[in-house]
């Protein structure tokens, strides 16, 4: 059975050890207590935002908090030598919160929120917050649910026009900048192939790998020129069209399996 994971303040495991005492409030002490009805004796896993993870026993539970035991001295998860950055479109129905989650439970790094020229969804004013908020969420219960010791980095929003220099950056620093474009002419399937050979004759890999998904109505023909022109890759997910929500976290599955993630 898998152990329930449990978000701690960043750095609260740093240079802990077995045995370590902890007592666990807040949003997380409710949810344990009231709504997972933690019981004494239970182990866990609990989990900082610093990439420190260990598994833990509940010594004792209150109304809202309890208190924990570590059963082993945290381990520490080294960064990824490939980063996957994943700019995903604001989309109507809840299709970017389902594509970032989906994104977290694959490993992703980062999350750029992205106001397209074709997203009908607007982050303005107090929308943004709230967008943010639901997007933070989002990623929390996809990191709890995939056990990862590592919380992705969710980014500044950006309109198209920020987008380009962002992408100039990354591809300075010798990253791949992948967009996803119905009508790009390159499949990801020869991405994935070029990446693979790589690692096979112990190539040099990309430091960075970033997808770029569009709205509903997809990425336009001007943004994927500017973007083309900054040095982005357009290309073919495949014969069908996915939806925003999925054609992410299908990029990145494919990207996973080359790169080291899934081996």
């Amino acid at each position: 059975m898998s152990l329930k994971n449990f978000l701690l303040l960043e750095g609260t495991l740093e240079g802990a050890s077995t045995g370590a005492a902890f007592s666990i409030g807040g949003d997380e002490g409710h949810h344990g207590a009231r709504v997972m009805r933690l019981r004494s004796g239970e182990r866990i896993l609990v989990t900082d935002a610093s990439a420190h993870q260990a598994e833990a026993s509940i010594v004792s539970v209150s109304k809202s908090s309890f208190d924990i035991e570590l059963s082993e001295t945290p381990r520490h998860e080294e960064a990824p030598a490939t980063l996957l950055v994943l700019v995903q479109a604001l989309a109507k129905g809840g299709r970017d919160e389902s594509a970032i989650e989906m994104a977290t439970e694959l490993g992703v790094d980062r999350v750029i929120p992205w106001q397209a020229d074709r997203s009908v969804v607007q982050w303005k004013g107090v929308k943004e917050e709230k967008g943010r908020e639901k997007w933070r969420s989002r990623i929390i219960a996809a990191v709890k649910q995939s056990r990862r010791a590592r919380i992705p980095a969710l980014e500044t929003a950006v309109t198209s026009a920020e987008l380009v220099p962002l992408i100039e950056s990354a591809v300075s620093r010798g990253a791949m900048v992948l967009a996803l474009h119905e009508s790009a002419t390159e499949r990801l399937g020869g991405v994935t192939r070029e990446l693979a050979m790589r690692a096979a004759n112990a190539g040099e890999m990309p430091g960075e790998v970033w997808v770029l998904v569009g709205p509903e109505g997809g990425i336009s023909d001007e943004e994927i020129r500017r973007f083309s022109a900054a040095g982005a890759a357009p290309v073919l997910l495949g014969n069908e069209i996915l939806r925003a929500s999925s054609a992410g976290p299908a990029a990145l599955a494919a990207l996973c399996s080359v790169i080291g993630r899934w081996q």
